[in-house]
């Protein structure tokens, strides 16, 4: 792998996907970091491969709203909660899985016309200097958030159905500590592609 950057002529999405590839680690990346990486890697794309099945329920969920309200005349009084707590679940506990593959949005019109060193540099900053702080800042006050949801019994204000809302602040809860551990495997990737020029797992 040369310390050049690719020339692709293919969409966003498949650079991310050449990007995030958890392939064969290199030989001479220390034991303990490949199993690292693949191990986190492994977790979180298990967690997505669980978490993008409730697009189902979401789905049928809109679906029956939608006859039940145009044909019958007999809106319900959850589905619209439903959606919205399922898709706020889907965003978040699939925040981890994506960010190992790279498709969380990023301004890279610049950045990926740079060296993989500098890449991996620029990456390995940010993880350090604003992603973590950031994350643990969050979490710690994601903590308060759904211990004094589950403490008061709190309730959506705003339906009729008026569900409670520390299972949604749960989920927000477990996505922050997802996007933690796989931003564990994300710094040393970059680490990795600073020091040798290549992104480990890489898919050639």
């Amino acid at each position: 792998m040369t310390d050049k950057p690719t020339n692709l002529d293919i969409s966003d999405e498949m650079i991310a996907e050449r990007r995030g590839g958890s392939g064969k680690m290199p030989d001479d990346m220390p034991s303990w970091m490949a199993k690292a990486i693949v191990s986190i890697d492994k977790f979180n794309k298990i967690i997505g491969n669980i978490v993008c099945w409730i697009t189902i329920p979401l789905i049928l969920g809109m679906v029956y709203e939608v006859l039940a309200r145009k044909l019958f005349l007999a809106p319900t009084i959850w589905a619209y909660d439903m959606s919205r707590f399922l898709y706020g679940a889907l965003f978040m506990l699939g925040a981890g899985y994506a960010l190992s593959k790279g498709v969380h949005i990023r301004a890279d019109f610049l950045y990926r016309n740079f060296k993989t060193k500098n890449q991996g540099l620029i990456d390995f900053w940010l993880y350090i200097l604003f992603y973590f702080p950031g994350l643990i800042v969050f979490l710690y006050m994601t903590i308060g958030f759904v211990e004094e949801s589950i403490r008061r019994g709190e309730r959506g204000m705003d339906t009729t159905w008026m569900p409670y809302m520390w299972p949604i602040k749960t989920c927000l809860l477990l996505g922050i500590i997802f996007l933690l551990i796989q931003g564990i495997s994300e710094v040393l990737k970059s680490y990795w592609a600073a020091k040798k020029g290549e992104w480990p797992g890489q898919k050639k």
